[in-house]
């Protein structure tokens, strides 16, 4: 094993090593937690807390419900629809206990989006929240799914506040559409069923399945990363040894306002914190950020778990600057870039740097982060975690010194099985002895400390959620006007990236607010392009590969 200068840098108590057969699956790591922490407050969302001890019960009796009410085997796999909710808990939760595999689903996600995820995972199973049902059912004859369980959004509430909740949302903000699927199961339903079943506990081995956790490339084409329980259980035990020295979970609170659907959140927030007996406050919607900003009142926040595009927003939403952050350990930046000036302006008000980390849905997703005892914000993604080797690899595979900018290149037992059903995908992604080739250009420094400088691929980041200029390509080219497309990132003061599109038009009539409408009925709307640029031709090389980066380096508005 190559030298890890890193070491030196990390914070007093975090060890150089982990042992990532320290647990044989992840139920067996979060169960005893459950246990452990019983009596604690585990998760709340929008004033109702669950302890410890009721996610224990609630997960089993879905996890019980999945084995002998819909008669499930370890390896299927479940698709879970939902927004940050306790029922994302729950379910979550239960899948694994039940051996299944998870398949995270972004709730906005159109229908064409929903059914190539679906498809390819061959999941026979869904649980959807209502107001995303009518998706579920443009989509179901097209895919393999047999069982349907919709959830209504105040379902974990005390029973007044269920009812009401429900019938606000549903009569009165009218957000539920007229979508019923035959044969559909009730959350409530599950689990009253489910609680008067006997529950197996499977037999599960860390080479097993945990995740089919999809992301994308270049190609357009979502991949869904194998990641196992030992995947899985090895970036929490990552996290919980970077953590734990600096963490007192009987005081403070964690925040999960980045979606559980996302792996950044689904690892730190849902099993990092677990397993340290946090108590996870779930923010629903971080776009309304004058709630936001109550919840930070109410629940005194120890640590935070963001992006860049979150952290300038609370700066600027008014009472932001007036919260109590004397409890407030670090607040942690991923997924994208974070700004110096939103890291400045952050450490100004809560008097707590960002440390920012850095991650790919490949590594589970944890491969760096700064140390958490650190007092500035240094511009870099922090050094690797314990029993993680980061190289900084020429074209041609060979190892650069420090400061020298080569592809970062990343090896661990956090590093993925492989993409489902894709040999040749793996193959170009992963080398033989273990080497995920991230695609990202940077540099380490002697102190092992690494720094972002490009991406090799054309991904585009938005508000922290990956953009595939071909998957936007695609779509526009179906608009009968577009001859050629082409999409590329740009800056954006407020998602760090956005999506620019040039278009070669077929047809001289044709306006950017078409091409976005268009996109808009196929396409999630952070992948919606927000400029449109209309030209003669696309730069091509002299075998007509359209050059995005000549399109990346044109003045842009």
């Amino acid at each position: 094993m190559r030298d890890k200068p890193w070491v030196s840098s990390y914070a007093r108590g975090v060890p150089a090593e982990i042992d990532p057969d320290r647990y044989a699956s992840l139920p067996e790591l979060f169960c005893e937690s459950f246990e452990r922490f019983a009596e604690r407050p585990a998760f709340t969302n929008r004033g109702t807390t669950l302890s410890f001890a009721d996610i224990d019960r609630l997960s089993r009796d879905f996890a019980a419900y999945l084995q002998t009410g819909l008669g499930l085997k370890v390896g299927d796999r479940v698709a879970v629809m939902l927004p940050n909710l306790l029922q994302s808990v729950v379910v979550i939760y239960g899948a694994l206990r039940a051996g299944l595999v998870v398949v995270n689903v972004n709730p906005l996600y159109t229908a064409r989006e929903l059914r190539h995820q679906l498809a390819d995972s061959g999941a026979g199973t869904i649980v959807v929240l209502e107001n995303f049902a009518g998706t579920v059912a443009q989509v179901l004859a097209q895919t393999d799914i047999d069982n349907v369980i919709v959830t209504r959004l105040g379902d974990q509430f005390p029973t007044f506040r269920r009812l009401t909740v429900n019938f606000v949302v549903k009569h009165v903000r009218k957000l539920v559409p007229d979508a019923a699927i035959a044969g559909a199961v009730d959350y409530r339903t599950a689990l009253a069923e489910g609680a008067r079943a006997k529950f197996v506990e499977p037999a599960l081995a860390g080479g097993d399945l945990a995740f089919l956790q999809y992301t994308g490339g270049t190609t357009g084409v979502a991949k869904g990363a194998m990641l196992t329980q030992r995947n899985i259980l090895s970036n929490v035990l990552q996290g919980q040894a970077w953590f734990e020295p600096h963490f007192d979970a009987a005081n403070g609170h964690v925040f999960a306002a980045l979606p559980l659907y996302h792996i950044f959140a689904l690892t730190v927030n849902l099993l990092v914190y677990a397993a340290l007996g946090a108590h996870n406050v779930l923010i629903t919607n971080p776009r309304d950020l004058p709630a936001f900003v109550a919840d930070l009142r109410r629940y005194p926040c120890a640590f935070l778990t963001g992006v860049n595009t979150l952290f300038n927003a609370l700066l600027n939403t008014p009472g932001f600057g007036s919260v109590d952050f004397s409890g407030m350990n670090a607040a942690l930046g991923g997924g994208m870039a974070v700004q110096r000036d939103v890291a400045e302006r952050w450490r100004e008000t809560t008097g707590v740097p960002i440390q920012q980390g850095y991650g790919l849905t490949e590594t589970s997703p944890i491969v760096s982060c700064n140390p958490l005892d650190s007092k500035e914000f240094n511009g870099s993604v922090g050094v690797p975690l314990p029993s993680t080797e980061v190289a900084i690899l020429d074209d041609e595979g060979a190892p650069l010194g420090a400061g020298e900018k080569g592809e970062i290149c990343v090896r661990g037992p956090q590093v993925m099985a492989g993409y489902w059903n894709r040999p040749d995908a793996t193959a170009e992604t992963v080398t033989p002895d273990g080497w995920l080739r991230t695609g990202d250009i940077g540099h380490m420094d002697e102190q092992g400390f690494i720094f972002i400088e490009d991406r090799k691929k054309d991904l585009i980041i938005v508000s922290g959620f990956n953009v595939y200029p071909n998957e936007v390509e695609d779509v526009a080219m179906l608009h009968p006007g577009v001859r050629e497309a082409a999409a590329v990132g740009v800056e954006d003061e407020r998602s760090g990236e956005a999506v620019k599109l040039f278009v070669v038009r077929g047809d001289p009539e044709l306006d950017a607010a078409a091409i976005v409408e268009h996109c808009r009925q196929s396409l999630t709307g952070y992948k919606v392009p927000q400029h449109v640029t209309f030209v003669d031709e696309l730069p091509k090389s002299n075998v007509g590969k359209i050059l995005r980066r000549e399109l990346r380096d044109r003045e842009t508005p």
